[in-house]
């Protein structure tokens, strides 16, 4: 046991975390930028920059980047088409915090990262002058010991906890070897055993029964407040109301005002359509997620019958995009079921249901998809997504269609995000999925005319 750790479960609400007596008062509100995880986009903060404004953050002072190719390469010091190593990373969130300063005129930033996005947290404040700019860094399920940490093993790897970039940045700070070191104050957060990039085990990695040399401790540092929060998953080390909870109390000292997230009117949503592999505009160019921008893309917004997901009238909102992907704004109706749909050459078109808004947001991010050559033979093909967390049939309660067990998602263990079922039934019909109480509703549609349906979960 590291000598400085401290091994925390939230359990009082009056939980004073330590580093937290000269933290900036709640009034300052300093601007917090978040960074998203290995392959992921600044759309997955939405909930968490809802619950900051509902406790009184400024919209303003809330910023999510978007790493244009968010994938890590395969061997972090060798050039990999479409894919960043850590000192791009690094170099784009330097440039992404110099414009918040800018723009908001403030001396520091809180900086917020899941996974991934820790390490490059990590490497700005320690490599690229982030120590000057940065207040508090919170870093979510972020693999600080690696992965896995096997010698010999896929060492050039980011994730590998005895490769070059890891062994770097945990070298001892100080004398009592502490692997952070201030100005800035360090909180992690991560799960008791339910983090699949935290596991002793290689399963996560197709490396079964290999043991990975990680704990479940793996994200802890020693010198940070460290914070266990039970049972929740990878993501959910920081997109959960519990991860927001000790964030914004590390942050202020104090506790939120409330979890919930408030409702608001007008409900004016925006984002970018982004698209796949190295070249958004060619299909040769790879199937692999990127957060570029999909000129030319047209997206059509309907009002759908929560009871059907039928279309209720015309589209009220229609675009095509332009260089930067934006397709909004639009102005939604609260309690309104919503329709997305994207048309964009050499992609699907990409029906994305969604329950909905409780509050305006200009993180309303969709990926156009294509057809896999294996869902060809469906009659329709429908994804059920949780961006925020993953699937796990023993924690939570899910089901589609009335069935309560979806292909892909193990009977326990939280490690799948998004459940595809291939429908083999003629026409056009009402889908339902439901996870922890919340609802949608989609159409089919038809595979054969090139169509793919994504029932997105908010929470």
């Amino acid at each position: 046991m590291m000598q400085r750790r401290l091994l925390l479960v939230i359990a009082a609400a009056g939980l004073t975390l330590a580093g937290c007596a000269t933290a900036p008062a709640p009034e300052q509100h300093p601007p917090i930028v978040f960074v998203h995880g290995n392959g992921d986009t600044a759309a997955l903060w939405q909930t968490s920059i809802w619950r900051f404004e509902s406790n009184g953050w400024p919209r303003a002072r809330l910023h999510a980047i978007d790493l244009p190719y968010p994938l890590a390469r395969d061997d972090d010091g060798k050039a990999q088409p479409g894919r960043t190593s850590t000192a791009d990373h690094m170099a784009f969130l330097k440039s992404e915090v110099d414009k918040v300063l800018q723009a908001t005129g403030a001396r520091q930033v809180v900086l917020v990262g899941n996974s991934r996005g820790g390490n490059a947290i990590r490497n700005y404040i320690y490599n690229g002058g982030g120590a000057a700019r940065v207040s508090h860094a919170i870093l979510g399920g972020t693999p600080n010991h690696g992965v896995w940490a096997i010698k010999g093993f896929r060492e050039v790897n980011e994730f590998a906890g005895t490769g070059p970039f890891l062994t770097a940045l945990n070298a001892p700070k100080n004398a009592a070897g502490d692997e952070v070191t201030g100005p800035v104050k360090w909180l992690t957060l991560r799960s008791d055993n339910n983090d699949k990039f935290a596991q002793p085990d290689g399963l996560w990695i197709g490396a079964k029964g290999t043991p990975t040399n990680v704990t479940f401790e793996g994200p802890a540092l020693k010198g940070a407040t460290n914070m266990v929060l039970p049972r929740v998953d990878h993501r959910e080390t920081s997109f959960s109301p519990a991860a927001f909870e000790a964030t914004y109390r590390f942050i202020t000292g104090k506790n939120p005002q409330t979890l919930a997230i408030q409702p608001e009117a007008p409900i004016v949503l925006n984002g970018k359509i982004s698209s796949l592999g190295l070249t958004p505009t060619d299909p040769a160019s790879g199937n692999y997620a990127n957060n570029l921008p999909l000129p030319g893309a047209q997206l059509m917004v309907f009002a759908t019958d929560p009871a059907t997901g039928a279309r209720i009238g015309n589209a009220v909102h229609s675009k095509t995009v332009g260089t930067d992907g934006l397709w909004g704004p639009f102005t939604a109706q609260p309690g309104v079921q919503y329709e997305f749909a994207i048309q964009a050459t050499g992609y699907a078109t990409t029906h994305i249901y969604r329950s909905p808004f409780p509050r305006s947001s200009k993180f309303v991010n969709f990926r156009a998809e294509r057809l896999a050559e294996a869902d060809k033979t469906a009659k329709s093909s429908i994804t059920l997504t949780r961006p925020r967390g993953y699937f796990d049939a023993q924690r939570d309660t899910l089901r589609f269609d009335g069935n309560t067990v979806l292909p892909g998602v193990p009977p326990s263990g939280a490690g799948v995000s998004a459940s595809k079922i291939n429908l083999a039934q003629d026409g056009m019909r009402p889908i339902a999925a439901e996870f922890n109480g919340e609802k949608i509703t989609g159409r089919t549609w038809p595979v054969a005319s090139n169509h793919v349906v994504v029932l997105e979960l908010t929470y």
